[in-house]
């Protein structure tokens, strides 16, 4: 098997630093649930959840880019658009948080974006729908 473009690459490195953020903001969120600050134990214990398990997911997708799987396209470009909306809203209050997020947005659409990435996870789909 060939080895995925240096742009796809890329980006599964670009999803996994995005992973590793929401890592950060998770364990935070957990040891403020912990500390009692959270507005109440149940929601600051569920955040703490979805957050490890999207941290996985977003994980997974890395692991797929790295290896050019073509259905890592739309979770990956969500991500990045996910990342970009959360960004400007932190850049408004957080900006040591707002501006990485920011800059990986940017950074993973650039990447999934090029154009070896595009022939990369899009393989075997024809470039133009059927008539």
């Amino acid at each position: 098997m060939a080895q995925a473009p240096l742009t796809v690459r890329l980006a599964g490195a670009v999803q996994a630093a995005e992973a590793l953020m929401l890592l950060a903001a998770t364990v935070l969120a957990a040891v403020d649930t912990a500390a009692g600050k959270s507005y109440q134990a149940a929601s600051g214990i569920a955040l703490t959840v979805i957050g490890l398990a999207t941290v996985g997911v977003l994980l997974l997708v890395a692991a797929g880019l790295t290896r050019a799987r073509t259905w890592t396209r739309t979770p990956a470009l969500m991500t990045q658009l996910f990342t970009g909306i959360v960004g400007i809203y932190l850049v408004q209050g957080r900006l040591e948080w707002g501006i990485p997020a920011l800059a990986l947005a940017a950074a993973g659409f650039g990447t999934l974006l090029a154009p070896p990435s595009l022939r990369a996870l899009t393989r075997g789909r024809p470039a133009t729908p059927p008539r």
